[in-house]
């Protein structure tokens, strides 16, 4: 393979990189945001309502439906922080100084958003 060749799948790699980079981001940004809103013409208000206030012991801690449901969504936001932690001890054994800030400064941001989000809502 030529050299041109090879960095011509080079760029075209970057780019998709690039577009799920943007993916990712706005998936983050969305689920973060959205995945305890609903729209009433979703007619699931009772629904909703039930979660939040049927109330059952397990394993010796009193929950709702609503507090599993709210975990599951963000225990998606912190095994992302916790996977950048990994990349971290990668970058630092391995590379230089510019992944190393990254790959500190994300997962450090994920982390601060996750515990952030993970306040109770005065609407919740």
């Amino acid at each position: 393979m030529a050299v041109t060749e090879w960095r011509q799948d080079v760029k075209a790699s970057l780019l998709f990189y690039r577009i799920a980079a943007v993916f990712l981001l706005l998936f983050a940004v969305g689920h973060t945001l959205g995945f305890r809103q609903s729209d009433p013409a979703w007619g699931i208000d009772t629904l909703l309502g039930s979660m939040r206030s049927i109330r059952f012991d397990i394993q010796g801690f009193n929950r709702t439906y609503w507090d599993l449901f709210v975990a599951a969504g963000f225990s998606a936001v912190w095994a992302l922080a916790l996977s950048f932690a990994a990349i971290t001890v990668v970058s630092w054994t391995y590379l230089f100084i510019i992944p190393i800030v990254f790959s500190i400064l994300i997962p450090v941001c994920l982390t601060a958003a996750a515990w952030l989000s993970a306040k109770p809502s005065r609407a919740a």
